[in-house]
């Protein structure tokens, strides 16, 4: 069985291809791609259509650079597809009602098994979904693009400046507070915490490396690396402190540098 996995999270490419493996050793991957635009790409080199051989596709919904509805929009996709999303309940019965599985991230192995062997029973059976209504019912859930927070309005003594998310360099912690660092080296106090910062931020252009620091790509300076897999930042504004990437988020920061 070939098999493709658009994915934007490298983890989640990766443990979906070592399931499958586990399910099947002589299951070949033939790409794993995290983006819209890569995955049009990679059918239109198939000719606008999907490859010699490929037997199903495994998909996320929500990739790097948009929704894969989009991938529909622009290439005529007619193999098999198991979704993995985080939709809520009722969503999952329209995949289901379209013979269209889909796994509820985190993805767990048993429901990949049961999609995989519901996927061959279809096969067997010579039966094709749906897939003309499962784009209708796609097209009613549709969901804006996600979007990003552009500003934050910061307290300075009885005065409240606006600062451009574009102007920040970096956000950190420090005793319990919150504060953001500007390009030109101002740091002021935040009302959010970095977990809360996380979820409103563009993570195609901040990272968190650690418990401590949440980092702008344009603030990179200089990366090093030292024996045992640490990484050390030197950021512009540059920090009071040395900054390592945690290990636990090293594969995650390189994944996120090559995009």
């Amino acid at each position: 069985m070939n098999v493709l996995i658009i994915e934007d999270e490298a983890r989640s490419a990766r443990q979906l291809e070592r399931m499958l493996k586990n399910y099947d050793s002589s299951i070949q991957v033939l790409a794993q791609l995290p983006s819209v635009r890569e995955s049009v790409d990679w059918f239109t080199k198939q000719s606008n259509s999907p490859a010699p051989g490929l037997d199903l596709v495994l998909m996320d919904i929500h990739l790097e650079d948009g929704l894969a509805f989009s991938i529909f929009d622009q290439i005529n996709l007619t193999a098999p597809i198991i979704f993995t999303t985080a939709y809520d309940e009722y969503m999952i019965k329209a995949f289901k009602v379209n013979s269209i599985d889909y796994l509820l991230k985190p993805v767990d192995e048993d429901e990949l098994i049961n999609a995989l062997n519901k996927y061959k029973t279809l096969r067997s059976a010579a039966v094709s979904p749906d897939l003309t209504q499962l784009m209708h019912v796609m097209q009613q859930f549709r969901e804006p693009p996600p979007t990003f927070k552009e500003r934050f309005m910061v307290s300075i003594g009885t005065r409240i400046r606006s600062v451009e998310t574009t102007d920040i360099a970096y956000f950190y912690s420090e005793e319990k507070a919150t504060f953001l660092m500007t390009k030109e080296g101002q740091f002021l106090p935040l009302d959010y915490s970095l977990d809360q910062l996380v979820g409103l931020l563009n993570p195609s252009q901040f990272f968190r490396v650690n418990r401590q620091f949440l980092v702008a790509r344009s603030a990179l300076r200089n990366i090093q690396t030292y024996s045992a897999g640490k990484v050390k930042l030197d950021l512009q504004p540059p920090t009071r402190q040395e900054v390592f990437v945690s290990i636990h988020r090293l594969t995650d920061f390189k994944d996120w540098l090559g995009k």
